[in-house]
């Protein structure tokens, strides 16, 4: 990215998974690399200090809203890049992205994703073969784990509003026509390895759009496209499909149920996957200490 740009990272327990991302991405110091860990009770914060090129702010307010917002204030570079901890994005993706957004009127954009599916179960595998294939999923810049901006994109989401569903507010605060989905950027996702942490995902998801359905200010979202006759249509196109599809009639239905649950008794708990985050060796990369920024709790 030739010396411009600033990639922010927010990650809140990312020790094991934090270094595959870290590793793909510049160690040179040209471009700003900020890591914000948040809330951590592990050694992410010291897994980020290990890497060359890496600025970490350690944080204790678990909330990724505010990491983000932390990160920002520490950089005036653009494009920005902000990239969960969790994923695996490279450089050569980046610049990608960085290139759509040269495009006039174009914003936002996000790479294409790669589900790694090795040790995930068939009913997930079942649930994401259809999910994939959702025509809002395909065009949207949610949940990919990466979004970059310009700096008109970056107005759009500075401010940082407080939502659980985070990556469905930035995607929503762009036109379609603003929005660029680039099929030469990849992003490598691991998904939920059981069935059980897929459905909490949902539960998550259900529960954060709701909220943000009720809230007059929020970007109005555009739907993923999952009515009845879509699915049956992607059956019929695709008879393989059709456990898929009933596997994701039924997780909605539990998701859906879940959701309404925790919304009258007004939980505001973070329903996390940890399947996906299975302890794994980061990869080998030259390493410098790289200075750390700490924040004291807010009052």
């Amino acid at each position: 990215m030739s010396g411009t740009g600033a990639i922010i990272i927010p990650a809140h327990d990312e020790e094991h998974v934090l270094g595959r991302l870290l590793a793909a991405l510049p160690a040179d110091g040209a471009t700003e690399v900020v890591v914000v860990a948040n809330g951590c009770t592990d050694r992410t914060a010291d897994v980020a200090r290990g890497y060359a090129g890496v600025r970490v702010v350690d944080t204790p307010v678990p909330s990724k809203v505010q990491a983000l917002a932390l990160g920002d204030s520490l950089t005036s570079r653009f494009p920005r890049f902000y990239v969960d901890g969790d994923v695996v994005v490279t450089t050569e993706d980046l610049r990608a992205l960085a290139a759509a957004l040269d495009e006039p009127g174009v914003h936002a954009a996000g790479p294409t994703r790669e589900l790694v599916m090795e040790g995930v179960s068939r009913t997930v595998r079942a649930y994401y073969a259809v999910w994939q294939r959702l025509p809002g999923v395909r065009a949207e810049l949610y949940g990919r784990g990466v979004i970059a901006v310009d700096e008109e994109g970056h107005s759009r989401l500075a401010g940082w509003r407080e939502a659980m569903s985070d990556d469905l507010v930035a995607a929503m605060s762009f036109a379609p026509h603003e929005v660029r989905v680039v099929p030469t950027a990849r992003v490598l996702i691991q998904p939920p390895r059981r069935y059980g942490d897929l459905l909490r995902r949902r539960v998550r998801a259900m529960t954060g759009n709701h909220r943000l359905a009720r809230d007059s200010s929020a970007p109005v979202v555009r739907g993923s496209g999952a009515g009845l006759g879509t699915l049956l249509a992607l059956a019929r196109a695709e008879p393989r499909l059709a456990p898929g599809v009933a596997v994701f009639l039924g997780t909605a239905a539990i998701a859906r149920l879940r959701a309404r649950w925790a919304i009258s008794r007004g939980s505001t708990v973070w329903l996390r996957d940890e399947s996906s985050r299975t302890p794994s060796p980061p990869p080998t990369l030259p390493r410098a200490t790289s200075p750390a920024v700490h924040v004291p709790p807010e009052h």
